[in-house]
């Protein structure tokens, strides 16, 4: 069987994959992939990776416990959580995102050990993100809730090269938060596993969040006219439109932690764009780029 985790990071989906691959229940059904609710297997899951010692049955625990009538005997199973490491208040410590990421990690590959994993994961600029936290957590002030780490010396491929190497046998799929309108309907095949030219229902569901109603009129419209568009073009067309019809306070940002100047948010930017092309040169990940 292949499970499927995506596994965060905090504050960069809502359980939005989750909704939208939900509209294409039936269609996942009849290949074999489950997409059981939250509910059944989060705790569970949770209560389960806290025991000191998993035990042999916990496979089948977390199994009996799905809820998902549409699939009897699945090929697939999707699960999804952003809290999966942690909360969010404890997502950085010591300049380190989730310290303890891989060994949670290798807990969940100890409970599906019979099992492919394939693991899924988003970052997130920590210009961005860090305000995120903050927002996100009963604390105030930034250094409480990072435990006194340097934003500058934050790197997400610190982090995927922990868990390529705790982790050698399980798929990891990466892409940055930023680009996630770009790259959506992919996003929802390639963790789904379902075929590249499969359609799907949901697609341009981001778009509807940051697009104007006339620029999703004409970008349906585009579409429809051209149906020949490879994935590539498609992304070409979605960044035109967006530069034309973006909704400006959908994609602007609250960044408002106390003595950050402008400065800091480009310098963390730049440590970011750097960041991220090092995770793509890691070998044994996949890096989903628009």
């Amino acid at each position: 069987m292949q499970i499927v985790l995506h596994a965060g990071a905090h504050f960069t989906d809502d359980d939005r994959l989750l909704k939208s691959l939900g509209k294409n229940r039936e269609l996942l059904a009849s290949q074999g992939v489950s997409l059981p609710k939250p509910r059944s297997y989060r705790t569970k899951i949770r209560t389960l990776l806290h025991d000191s010692l998993i035990d042999a049955n916990a496979r089948a625990e977390v199994l009996s416990d799905l809820k998902d009538p549409s699939v009897d005997e699945p090929d697939r199973i999707v699960f999804s959580n952003s809290n999966f490491f942690c909360v969010p208040r404890l997502a950085i410590r010591n300049n380190t995102y989730y310290p303890r990421g891989e060994e949670r990690l290798q807990d969940f590959c100890s409970i599906f050990y019979s099992d492919e994993v394939e693991i899924f994961f988003a970052i997130r600029n920590p210009a961005t993100l860090l305000p995120a936290l903050v927002d996100g957590s009963p604390d105030d002030r930034i250094e409480d809730i990072t435990g006194g780490s340097d934003p500058a010396a934050l790197r997400w491929s610190e982090m995927i090269q922990r868990v390529r190497t705790a982790l050698p046998n399980a798929s990891l799929t990466v892409w940055c938060n930023e680009d996630t309108p770009l790259i959506w309907e992919q996003l929802l095949r390639e963790i789904s596993g379902i075929e590249p030219t499969q359609p799907l229902e949901g697609g341009n569901d981001l778009l509807h969040e940051i697009m104007s109603v006339e620029g999703l009129k004409r970008f349906d419209a585009y579409v429809e006219k051209h149906p020949g568009l490879t994935e590539m073009q498609k992304r070409r067309v979605i960044a035109a439109f967006l530069d034309k019809f973006a909704i400006e306070e959908e994609l602007e940002e609250e960044l408002d932690i106390p003595g950050w100047s402008e400065e800091v948010v480009d310098t963390l930017t730049e440590i970011y764009d750097e960041d991220v092309f090092e995770i793509s040169r890691i070998p044994g990940v996949t890096f989903i780029s628009p």
